[in-house]
């Protein structure tokens, strides 16, 4: 599982700093993650191949998180995209996508799909024989989502001198990767984890950005891997976290604890602050297993 953070500050993008963008590979899917301004940018300065996005997950509707999926939208159809490209996102994102489209006659050479959310609950958005996307309902001063991406159990790996040690076929061992026991010609029936060993454990991610402190999330995001929880700004001004319904570093790390998570990613920084490293120091009397988002930064997960 590999994150690149092609963007992790609040608001208004700066000469060195961009708003909210993300992605996330995992299990040979390429997810974008909300879509701020300058995102096409950042993807080439990344080196994430265009055509591998086809998944485009959008949090809210504050242009923070979307002004950039126009442009990207329009920079796939001028490179001749003519793959699907799925959009996840609040309801309104396609009335405001297409109406940009049509009143500059740019019609994709792709087909756009939308999935517009509304539901309070959590839904799966998407599923395949390796994954599973869930929202996770934030609450902030719009209608708003995180999201929590899941690995599925691999098939389990042939104990190899153990296959061999019973003389069994090869056609069995995809049964046996499986899962499932064998019976020898003897009639002797085999335990699958004589013949295997445990797959890796699954990968999880959960990101949640923007929300106020929340903690009716904890019960979603138990035990993930990792979590990257919006900190907006440090407990000083948490006053203006609630004005403003965002969360500050220590009650992020409040629902990294409660949670269990393995890994707390902090960003959605203002840069009203001197240096990241504030909101670290703050975290971490908190939870101790703290890591700073910023710009170009690259995680991978084993």
């Amino acid at each position: 599982m590999k994150l690149t953070i092609l963007g992790c500050y609040a608001a208004t993008p700066t000469k060195n700093t961009n708003p909210t963008a993300q992605v996330l590979e995992i299990r040979n899917h390429i997810f974008l993650i909300d879509c701020g301004e300058g995102t096409q940018v950042q993807l080439r300065r990344s080196k994430v191949k265009f055509a591998r996005v086809k998944h485009i997950f959008i949090s809210h509707l504050h242009g923070d998180h979307f002004y950039g999926l126009i442009g990207l939208i329009s920079t796939f159809m001028l490179l001749g995209r003519t793959t699907d490209l799925h959009i996840y996102g609040p309801k309104g994102l396609k009335e405001l996508t297409l109406l940009q489209l049509k009143l500059t006659k740019s019609w994709t050479s792709y087909l756009l799909i939308f999935h517009e959310l509304e539901s309070d609950q959590a839904e799966v958005l998407f599923e395949d024989d390796k994954v599973i996307v869930t929202t996770i309902p934030l609450q902030h001063r719009v209608y708003a989502n995180g999201f929590l991406f899941q690995e599925k159990p691999k098939e389990r790996k042939l104990n190899i001198n153990a296959v061999l040690n019973y003389e069994i076929d090869r056609c069995y061992y995809q049964n046996i990767k499986n899962g499932r026991d064998i019976t020898l010609d003897s009639g002797e029936v085999i335990p699958n984890e004589k013949l295997t060993f445990d797959p890796p454990k699954p990968k999880s991610y959960a990101f949640c950005s923007d929300t106020e402190y929340f903690p009716q999330i904890i019960n979603q995001i138990k035990n993930v891997d990792v979590l990257y929880h919006e900190s907006t700004f440090l407990d000083k001004h948490d006053q203006l976290a609630a004005k403003t319904k965002h969360t500050t570093a220590k009650q992020a790390a409040v629902i990294a604890k409660e949670a269990n998570v393995g890994q707390l990613i902090l960003g959605h920084f203002s840069t009203r602050y001197d240096g990241l490293h504030l909101f670290e120091e703050e975290a971490k009397t908190v939870f101790k297993d703290v890591i700073l988002a910023d710009d170009g930064k690259v995680f991978e997960f084993d």
